[in-house]
């Protein structure tokens, strides 16, 4: 007999970390290769995870809701194989998505200000989604939980260390280590501010609210609650403004009406909207760089790669945010292929970790669902986010040779949400109306 170790795999490039969701197999049961043995979560998508070896299931190593750093062992297999030796799963084992995909926006790194907590080589602490939801549960501020000393990787907070805090401070007390084998003034790392003391033991529990009128009570899917969490992170840390302009698209679209046809016998696909604003977007983008960058304290990192993130729908109705990786290196057929492509494994829940992850700049369609215009909230750590709303025809006034008249025009209103710490007024007016140019000046001649 032999062990296989099962490992946490890797699941994208800034991904350190995952829960475990649910266990399919238990300790005894028969495995076949590739067979589903456990779900596992990020802040990005869950997925499950197959067995890399045929055996029967030995031991299972964390249990359900435990936060496993990746590349740790899981599990363990025992094979029918001769050898007596363990036998180290590849590093990248294969994993396919589950059904359900989860969050749309980027990791959103948090720096601990002045307490003495451990954090990363590079100063930055990270919460995984499971600790974020304790501390939501458990009224803990963001301010608070940047003073819970972390045990886990790189001075993480895991699901034992915020469960042990929360302990502590319902029993009246909290201390910044759990043992007693560290120097005091290390220990010490309580802000000056009074810590609120629970309510005397003889003292009623606080009653449930109670809700007046006929109503109807739905508790949050893990899905929701970290988009809720998502969308106030960036309204907390991005201060928000919207410009709004309007673009005359009419070119744009009679020459997707005369092509459609066409384009989709020819490449299989269909040729929506979404590629020919991601094009004009592409296009000033390179003309105003400072738009896809994001802030490393007083440091503005623009990026050089051109990373267009697209909110798509779910069947569910929550939205989550491929990326289209390099989107100026591809031609319109390319970036055709590539938004139907993203856009049907998002609502058949076949997104990969990597899809949804290093994205520079997002656009949103809200002119899907028949909103004029919105006032997107950024897409952390990225800068903008443009809406682009519903295409309608309007009379609007047209300048001519012959003098102003009035025609029918298809008519589209875009906004853009924008960080002002880094992109003034200026710029992000620019930078829209540069876009809304793009489509106005739609060469209705254009090949295929």
């Amino acid at each position: 007999m032999a062990l296989v170790d099962l490992v946490m795999p890797k699941l994208g490039e800034s991904i350190m970390e995952a829960t475990i969701l649910r266990w399919h197999k238990k300790p005894g049961d028969q495995i076949k290769m590739d067979e589903t043995v456990l779900d596992i979560a990020t802040d990005k998508v869950d997925s499950e995870v197959p067995s890399t070896a045929e055996g029967v299931l030995s031991e299972v190593l964390f249990k359900e809701n435990d936060v496993v750093p990746i590349g740790a062992v899981i599990a363990r297999i025992k094979t029918g194989a001769a050898e007596t030796v363990s036998a180290p799963a590849p590093s990248q084992p294969v994993y396919t998505p589950a059904k359900e995909v989860v969050e749309v926006a980027e990791e959103i790194p948090y720096q601990p200000a002045g307490a003495k907590v451990p954090a990363s080589s590079n100063g930055i602490r990270f919460y995984s989604p499971l600790v974020l939801n304790i501390a939501a549960q458990e009224g803990i501020s963001m301010t608070e939980l940047e003073k819970i000393p972390g045990t886990g990787n790189e001075g993480r907070v895991t699901k034992k260390d915020i469960l042990q805090y929360v302990s502590e401070r319902k029993g009246g007390g909290f201390r910044s280590e759990s043992t007693s084998n560290k120097p005091q003034e290390e220990v010490m790392v309580i802000p000056m501010q009074k810590v609120e003391q629970p309510a005397p033991a003889s003292a009623p529990s606080m009653a449930p609210t109670v809700y007046s009128g006929n109503v109807e009570i739905i508790e949050m899917d893990r899905m929701r609650k970290l988009i809720a969490d998502h969308m106030v992170r960036s309204k907390v840390t991005s201060p928000h403004v919207t410009s709004f302009t309007e673009a005359d698209v009419t070119n744009l679209v009679q020459w997707r009406d005369k092509v459609k046809k066409d384009f989709e016998k020819r490449e299989g696909t269909k040729i929506t909207f979404t590629p020919l604003f991601i094009e004009a977007i592409v296009r000033c983008i390179k003309k105003y760089p400072l738009i896809n960058s994001s802030l490393d304290g007083a440091n503005i990192i623009v990026k050089k790669d051109i990373n267009i993130g697209m909110a798509t729908a779910l069947p569910s109705g929550n939205l989550i945010v491929p990326v289209i990786k390099n989107a100026d290196q591809l031609n319109l057929v390319g970036l055709t292929k590539q938004v139907n492509a993203l856009a049907d494994s998002a609502r058949n829940g076949k997104l990969k970790a990597d899809d949804t992850t290093g994205g520079t700049f997002t656009l949103t369609n809200v002119g899907t669902f028949g909103s004029l215009m919105g006032t997107p909230i950024i897409n952390q750590p990225q800068v903008a986010i443009l809406a682009v709303g519903a295409i309608k025809k309007r009379p609007v006034v047209i300048e001519t040779p012959a003098g102003d008249s009035i025609a029918i025009r298809h008519m589209m209103y875009l906004s853009m949400s924008y960080d002002h710490r880094i992109v003034d007024g200026s710029l992000g007016a620019t930078f829209l109306t540069a876009v809304a140019n793009e489509l106005q000046n739609f060469n209705a001649d254009r090949d295929l």
